[in-house]
């Protein structure tokens, strides 16, 4: 019972803040809009948002390696991958310039899916092969204006912590546009907030790292396929050292 209140009161707090947070990044949109098209300012504010609702939950202690290779200059695809509804809060941590390919349910939740209409972040219908393709498109555009893009290539949440199958969109594009991949691994969320669980699980350790970016030069040769399998087992082999080093120091 102690465990469901705290999820509770956590989402509670989450309703009552975004009231707040949405008026202030609205404002930040209108002051913003004739010189910041690509809503850095916004986005920054975004990161603090959500991040704030993980450094509220003192357990849930996260650990980030690799910022040195987030990408700064150079737009990239950015691919991690899913464990819970945890992921992209804890991915906010990152404080870094991205534009979100979420699915369109996200977007409909009142205050928090209206500040990602209002970055501009990417809609997706899962099953609609024309909402792909204007996701690709629109991926494209964001590209071009000096945006990264972010997309979780397993395209849903795994529910028992293992990396699932990639599907290929992301692959696709960092072909088309010749962009640089960027893997970011994240473990232990699924322990935290598992996939159908509204439970609070106690202390949990969550580990994200950021991975070195692939060049476009070491995958330009391959396909859509064989450059998502690459990537893939990269994002594995990381998560399962990850596992394992957490593993060794719990024991």
């Amino acid at each position: 019972m102690k465990q469901r209140l705290i999820v509770v009161g956590w989402f509670t707090f989450v309703g009552l803040t975004s009231v707040l947070f949405f008026l202030i990044a609205l404002l930040i949109r209108i002051i913003t809009w004739p010189f910041d098209r690509r809503q850095v300012i916004l986005q920054q504010f975004t990161c603090f948002w959500a991040a704030l609702y993980t450094w509220i939950i003192p357990a849930w202690r996260i650990r980030v390696d690799g910022r040195e290779h987030l990408p700064r200059r150079t737009p990239h695809v950015v691919v991690s991958n899913h464990q819970s509804l945890l992921d992209i809060l804890v991915l906010f941590n990152l404080f870094f310039h991205f534009k979100f390919v979420s699915k369109i349910e996200i977007f409909k939740i009142p205050l928090i899916g209206w500040n990602m209409y209002l970055n501009k972040y990417i809609r997706l219908t899962r099953g609609d092969k024309k909402s792909v393709t204007k996701m690709l498109e629109d991926c494209e555009k964001a590209l071009r204006t000096g945006s990264s893009v972010l997309i979780f290539p397993e395209g849903t949440r795994s529910p028992d912590g293992q990396i699932k199958e990639f599907k290929l969109g992301a692959f696709i594009l960092a072909l088309k546009m010749k962009a640089p991949i960027s893997p970011i691994v994240i473990s232990g969320t699924n322990a935290a907030l598992p996939k159908y669980s509204l439970n609070f699980h106690g202390r949990t350790d969550i580990h994200m790292r950021v991975l070195k970016p692939i060049a476009y030069e070491s995958f330009s040769h391959l396909s859509a396929e064989e450059t998502a399998n690459m990537v893939r087992e990269t994002i594995i082999r990381a998560h399962d050292e990850i596992k394992k080093g957490t593993s060794e120091i719990s024991g």
